[in-house]
């Protein structure tokens, strides 16, 4: 069956999120959300918002922070959904003015689909807590270094 883009509103991106991201939960607010459908049912979602780096956030860049795929009927990631994600993602950022678009991936994924969508790898990048003493925080995310990938 064929893939399809498809309208999603950033509440329903974000429940699917919470249903089947492996090591997210979702994530809070979001500029917007695109789906993949199969036989008209979601497969797979993307939520891109602002850069959660400080050092990033200039006006012009904007973030893919939670990108989940699931095929609930095979049980398995929707075949090429991330990729068609990751490319149509960027199409709607540089609609609306952005000049770059990153994310990140944990070092354990090989970045097939980022690849595929016309993505670059950048190189490593942050990884670490979020806590510090003035504002403690509870660690509930991967907290290695992570890959910094970049549309632009």
């Amino acid at each position: 069956m064929t893939l399809t883009i498809c309208p999603i509103t950033l509440r329903e991106a974000h429940a699917f999120v919470t249903r089947h991201h492996r090591h997210h939960g979702s994530d809070r607010g979001g500029k917007f959300a695109i789906g993949a459908a199969r036989a008209g049912s979601i497969v797979a979602v993307a939520v891109v918002g602002r850069p959660k780096a400080r050092l990033a956030q200039d006006g012009f860049t904007a973030e893919v922070t939670r990108l989940c795929s699931v095929d609930v009927a095979a049980g398995a990631h929707a075949s090429g959904a991330c990729s068609m994600l990751y490319a149509a993602c960027w199409r709607a950022a540089r609609a609306m003015g952005f000049r770059r678009l990153i994310t990140y991936t944990l070092p354990s994924d090989p970045g097939t689909s980022l690849r595929a969508a016309g993505w670059k790898l950048i190189g490593e990048a942050g990884g670490g807590s979020w806590s510090r003493k003035d504002r403690p925080r509870v660690d509930e995310h991967p907290t290695q270094t992570k890959l910094r990938w970049e549309a632009a």
